[in-house]
């Protein structure tokens, strides 16, 4: 039986695993801490059980078709859709409950910011066009093989280039809507994938479709029963996990991989896969290897800080499963964290509550609040003071959006910041690509 290591058990590394396993190898998965899931993990505290990493999930059929891969094994996993995607706050008190049906969106978007239904039907249309032309390369298509670039869609993509958006920032294209706020909500979409809206492409703008057009949705117990629920997938399909088990090199003659070194053995095999962070892969693991020089230069997404709060009383009803407390200054904030590196002091806000779905995750009257903020990755700053200033002026934008006093409130506390995610999945600069779960799942 061929053999094949995957390195990392973050979610690509066992949906990789899985697809592996399903072509017949013998699958051995390697992995630095003692769980499954990278940055799909969870923590208990206090009686509050808390989602620890990305907590939007779009896109359910990725994680089916890995479930349908093997009919023979009862699958665990099932989600919801959501018929409201987000709620949206603004200080001037404006509140806005965004809809994952499109004609609904249209009708309260233009309601709320006294926006024309045709620009933003028109606006969302764009969006599917520019998801549907450019799915298939990729979402659906591995890019490494030339085959790819070379098929109908990608030829079909590049003849509609000029309407992908790609000469513009996508702040540029939102400018299309006359109410600023509104503006403001489409460009928080490049969040997505730690990017700035005004400085990543317009076509960017497909994202939204991803929302209205195909939905949100709610796993089950929470988003770290995705990855626990493959996890346990494989293990019934016999995939090996070795836990605690660190990868200090990837062997390779003439140019192919050909096992891997850790500090209990060598390990051989005929397909090596590193689901590591690209960085930390060539820099700790392939040492002697040419380095594709570019590619680690560029820029880092960003990263976030996270503050996992309990004892919060049942008592906002205004707020969902998603939750947006936007910033008076978009622009600055932005600057602040990729070009200043550090963090502004009107931060915008996502607040996640897992327990307006899954009643078990915080005591009774209770809710479990997953409160961040986008942040620069780790280049040395001052993090303890960054981090007692955010807290503050996270507390402050709380408390004015939603016109109470949240720090009394607070009994349980638990904070992630760029270090500890940096630490936790081998993430360089501890890029996080929150909120959102769009899963690129590899094909054999």
């Amino acid at each position: 039986m061929s053999t094949a290591i995957v390195i990392g058990s973050g979610l690509g590394g066992i949906a990789t695993a899985l697809r592996l396993r399903h072509k017949g190898y013998k699958v051995t998965v390697f992995e630095q801490n003692d769980y499954a899931g990278g940055k799909l993990h969870a923590i208990k505290k206090d009686g509050y059980r808390f989602d620890l990493g990305p907590s939007l999930f779009t896109l359910p059929h990725l994680v089916d078709q890995l479930h349908s891969l093997f009919p023979d094994h009862n699958s665990s996993f099932s989600y919801i859709k959501k018929d409201i995607g987000c709620h949206y706050f603004w200080e001037d008190g404006t509140i806005f409950k965004a809809h994952s049906d499109h004609a609904d969106f249209v009708t309260h978007a233009s309601d709320t910011f006294t926006e024309s239904k045709a620009v933003i039907n028109n606006y969302l249309n764009t969006s599917k066009s520019r998801y549907n032309l450019t799915k298939s390369l990729f979402l659906e298509k591995s890019l490494h093989k030339w085959s790819t670039y070379f098929s109908f869609d990608t030829i079909k993509a590049i003849v509609n280039a000029p309407l992908l958006g790609l000469f513009n920032t996508l702040n540029e294209e939102n400018k299309v809507f006359r109410n600023p706020k509104l503006t403001q909500l489409f460009n928080r979409y490049a969040t997505y994938n730690g990017s700035s809206p005004y400085q990543t492409p317009g076509i960017m703008s497909m994202i939204p479709h991803l929302e209205m057009g195909i939905g949100t949705f709610y796993p089950q117990n929470g988003m770290h029963r995705i990855s626990q629920s493959l996890y346990e997938l494989a293990i019934e399909v016999g995939v090996e996990f070795r836990f605690r088990e660190s990868v200090t090199k990837i062997n390779y003659n003439h140019n192919k991989a050909i096992g891997i070194t850790t500090p209990l053995g060598v390990y051989d095999g005929d397909i090596i896969v590193s689901n590591m962070d690209i960085y930390p892969t060539y820099k700790k693991l392939l040492k002697d290897y040419p380095e594709p020089v570019k590619t680690l230069e560029q820029e880092r997404s960003s990263s976030a800080l996270i503050f996992y709060w309990g004892g919060i009383e049942n008592e906002y009803s205004e707020l969902d499963l998603h939750n947006i407390l936007f910033s008076e200054d978009y622009p600055a904030e932005f600057d602040y964290i990729f070009n200043k590196k550090t963090l502004f002091n009107d931060p915008t806000v996502y607040i996640n509550i897992t327990s307006k779905e899954t009643k078990a995750d915080a005591p009774a009257g209770c809710e479990n609040w997953f409160v961040m903020i986008n942040a620069p990755g780790d280049y040395g700053q001052n993090w303890e003071e960054m981090i007692t200033e955010a807290r503050k002026n996270i507390i402050t934008k709380i408390n004015k959006c939603l016109n109470t006093d949240i720090s009394k409130h607070i009994s349980t506390e638990h904070i992630l910041d760029p270090r500890g995610i940096e630490k936790n999945t081998s993430s360089y600069r501890a890029h996080y690509m929150v909120p959102q779960v769009m899963i690129n799942l590899l094909r054999f």
